[in-house]
């Protein structure tokens, strides 16, 4: 790799600091702006097939980190965007001829240095206890001020401090020694960044999306900048020929890991069996953790993602009292809803299982008398419920009574849904017993088992393991799970008074079982184990590199983030722990919540009632997936975003193209011959493709979800601008037609490869149309299609929602589900 850089510029440190940091060899080649057409700096990396050149420097240090297998942290991401859309710029503004002397560049340039000012006074470094790379990039950009002694730093003394002290880490201090001669101040910035930092790797806006009305959908010119150097490299990887035409490869019938590569196993959170699943269960956990492990498989990732039905616990008990059947009927019945729900919505489980097997028992019961042999159990008293015609202790949900904060009469014994209020069975007055409804209800103490957290903190590590691996996880789990350790860990109760679960394997507590929260995410191992009796190779398996996600929404956080993995670690067995949690917030229905006791929302078997394809209700619930704030599901933004951007915006540009050559070249792909306008519009779509895969690998799905649309937003400003219908009468304008419609073609490709972990029917509808037997994923535009390959039979691929149709709708399912 080298780095090509003027001597003076700062933004190389960047890179060379990273790669010092990560050990990877990274030269550097001296040379003078005004002697080149690229914009300095630029990171080099010479491939097998191709030359990439990396221009923007943040891109250039999240290369070099994926080269050694660094995961991209939200700290980083987060920092990153601030040092990319509001730093840089502001550092741009102060550095230009009348910067120092305008008082509104001062003013935003403090602001933006008291951020970093403010966080300072709290830890040593941006990243926390250690120097991280988000400290890289943001001491490279004030390093020039730092050089030049600007009195703007006066009124900062932590970022002094910060500075000096990165400043004596051997990493920084060789990097800066690299880019002799001295620095002497330039900060980094250019005419085509300083209205858009960070164009090479665009991310997407945070919080809810304004409704788009059809008619503004009407394609508008694209502002971004493509620099000389990304349409150089768009032309270099259009010659490059690749083979799409080849048969599908076929899937292994059992995935196992794979020493040598990175492995991927992904779960989601397991549903439970008590209803149907309503759409915040569908995009917190099994459409999230689709839409990743497709994407993994699309980049070649050696992926397993297995889920299930969690059938254990008090709520199976209630429902099967609810309907008069046993509970095993009760998890039969539903676990064959959940099934079809799922298969409707495409969800590609590699296994899909339950928790009520032989396995979850074995190893359920293995790992509490792991716990017990090594110390981290105790048994203590417990205050209940319990029924006295029924003899019998009473668990939360099979308690009545009346609320203590607001007098409802019917409050739960976990939960008033008046007042909402989260209450304990003991605390009701007047409490009543749910299975016989006698009111003869007394308190009485239970023995119970409890997980000894704070011993695994204290003879562990189980704190410092948490607050080091949560670095990486979605912020809200993050926050969850370090709100629970600075509060103190405390023991937790993982017994209950039940008949239905994994029985407690001790004959002192034979009429016990496991409480669901310990018992269910021993589910993910033992639904694995049902898959494949080579089951231990994904999950006790340490010699093999193995990424482990979790999805789920923010409740089920404290269970994964500490007590399954405290529960594995004081096995001191070497389980796999969860590297990645990826928690959702929640999505709520129209202006009110999804009831699963009460039954209010959209159900999944009411998504596919409607009639509506399932490739619709996936591309809504993406677009609208929670990732940094509560959403909600709306009916009318729902035929609002179907209308725009499916019908105008994809299907529009999808459709045009293809009929066009269908049309006018029998349905052949032309010969093309390129542009320089042409190269400009590869150049476009290969900063779309990146940005899209810098997204994804964080998981943030509703993010990289926009850069699709963007391409297909870039091929209507193409067809319009060029106006290929003008140039099919004359011979001499035919050359042209076909290389506007050839290209039209390949990006129509483009699009189905990335659509297609989104709108897995849709990307395969295109690929019919193309008459082409897969995707192909590259992070270039290229000649995917050859000339002279024959297309398929073009049609429409989305269909008009109408208001009525959507009103009736919003009427019928604006009340309680119907039975399942």
């Amino acid at each position: 790799m080298q780095l090509i850089t003027d001597p003076n510029n700062s933004a190389g440190l960047k890179v060379l600091i990273t790669a010092l940091k990560t050990k990877q060899n990274v030269q550097v080649e001296f040379t003078e702006q005004s002697s080149t057409k690229l914009r300095l700096p630029v990171l080099r990396v010479n491939g097998l097939a191709e030359v990439t050149e990396l221009f923007d420097m943040n891109a250039a240090v999240l290369y070099l980190m994926e080269s050694v297998n660094i995961p991209v942290s939200e700290s980083l991401e987060e920092y990153r965007q601030f040092e990319a859309f509001k730093l840089r710029p502001a550092l741009t503004a102060y550095a230009s001829e009348k910067g120092s002397s305008d008082e509104g560049i001062k003013r935003t340039l403090n602001e933006n240095l008291s951020v970093l000012e403010k966080l300072l006074m709290s830890q040593k470094f941006i990243a926390g206890k250690s120097a991280g790379f988000e400290d890289i990039i943001l001491w490279a950009s004030i390093h020039p001020l730092i050089v030049s002694h600007d009195k703007i730093l006066e009124g900062c003394p932590k970022i002094n401090e910060w500075y000096k002290r990165l400043q004596g880490i051997e990493y920084f201090t060789k990097a800066v020694a690299k880019l002799q001669p001295p620095l002497a101040g330039k900060i980094e910035s250019s005419p085509a960044n300083a209205k858009k930092p960070n164009s090479k790797v665009p991310v997407g806006k945070k919080g809810p999306e304004p409704i788009v009305k059809s008619d503004e959908n009407e394609e508008k010119e694209d502002t971004k900048v493509v620099l000389a150097e990304e349409l150089n490299a768009a032309k270099i990887n259009w010659s490059v020929s690749v083979d799409i035409l080849g048969p599908q490869p076929k899937k292994p019938d059992t995935i196992l890991p794979i020493p040598g590569q990175k492995n991927i196993m992904i779960s989601s959170a397991l549903p439970y069996v008590n209803n149907v699943p309503h759409l915040g269960t569908i995009i917190g956990c099994v459409l999230s953790a689709d839409v990743f492990s497709r994407y993994c498989r699309m980049r070649g990732r050696n992926t397993l993602y297995i889920c299930g039905t969690d059938e254990y616990g008090t709520a199976t008990e209630t429902k099967a009292l609810q309907e008069n059947m046993t509970e095993q009927e009760i998890c039969d019945k539903y676990h064959k809803i959940h099934s079809e729900v799922y298969r409707w919505f495409n969800i590609d489980f590699d296994f899909f299982g339950r928790t009520t097997t032989n396995h979850q028992t074995e190893i359920g019961q293995d790992i509490f008398l792991n716990l017990m042999s090594n110390g981290y159990l105790k048994e203590m008293p417990v205050q209940q419920c319990f029924c006295v015609p029924c003899q019998k202790f009473l668990s939360d949900r099979f308690v009545e009574g009346v609320c203590p904060m607001c007098g409802y009469e019917d409050a739960r014994g976990d939960q008033c849904d008046k007042c909402g209020r989260l209450t304990n069975s003991v605390e009701l007055k007047n409490p009543r017993c749910k299975i016989c409804s006698s009111s003869e209800v007394i308190t009485k103490s239970s023995e119970q088992v409890f997980l000894d957290l704070p011993k695994l903190e204290d003879k562990e590590d189980l704190g410092t393991w948490v607050e080091k691996r949560s670095e990486v996880w979605s912020p809200n789990a993050r926050q969850i799970v370090r709100s629970w350790l600075r509060e103190g860990l405390k023991e937790r109760c993982i017994t209950r008074d039940l008949k239905w679960g994994t029985p407690v394997p001790i004959e002192k507590y034979k009429n016990k079982v496991f409480y669901v929260w310990f018992d269910a995410p021993i589910g993910y191992i033992s639904i694995t184990a049902n898959y494949t009796s080579s089951w231990k190779e994904w999950w006790q398996n340490p010699d093999v590199d193995i990424d482990y996600y979790e999805f789920m929404a923010k409740d089920n956080v404290p269970f994964h983030g500490i007590l399954f993995p405290a529960s594995c670690i004081g096995t001191k067995q070497p389980w796999t722990l969860v590297k990645y949690i990826m928690a959702t917030e929640y999505l709520n229905y129209e202006d009110t919540k999804f009831s699963k006791s009460r039954g209010y929302g959209v159900f999944g078997n009411d998504a596919k009632d409607t009639g509506i394809p399932a490739d619709i209700w996936r591309f809504y619930l993406l677009y609208v997936r929670p990732e940094a704030q509560d959403s909600a599901f709306s009916w009318d933004d729902f035929m609002t975003k179907n209308n725009s951007e499916l019908l105008n915006n994809l299907g529009n540009f999808i459709n045009r193209s293809l009929s066009f050559l269908e049309k006018f070249f029998d349905s052949t792909v032309p010969a093309m011959d390129l542009l320089e306008e042409d190269y400009n519009i590869a150049a476009r779509v290969n900063q779309e493709i990146s940005a899209y895969v810098v997204l994804q690998d964080v998981c943030k799905m509703k993010d990289a979800l926009r850069q699709i649309l963007s391409i297909s937003k870039i091929g209507n400003q193409y067809f319009q601008a060029q106006k290929p219908w003008t140039l099919t009468k004359k011979s001499e304008d035919l050359p042209r037609c076909s290389t506007i419609c050839g290209l039209g073609v390949q990006i129509v490709f483009v699009i189905a490869t990335l659509l297609e972990p989104y709108m897995p029917e849709t990307a395969a509808t295109i690929l019919q149309q193309l008459n082409v037997p897969k995707t192909y994923f590259s992070m270039h535009l290229q000649q995917f299609i050859p000339s002279g390959h024959k297309i398929g039979k073009v049609k429409p691929l989305f269909q008009k929602m109408e208001a009525a149709v959507i009103d009736s709708l919003k009427q019928r399912y604006g009340g309680p589900q119907q039975k399942a």
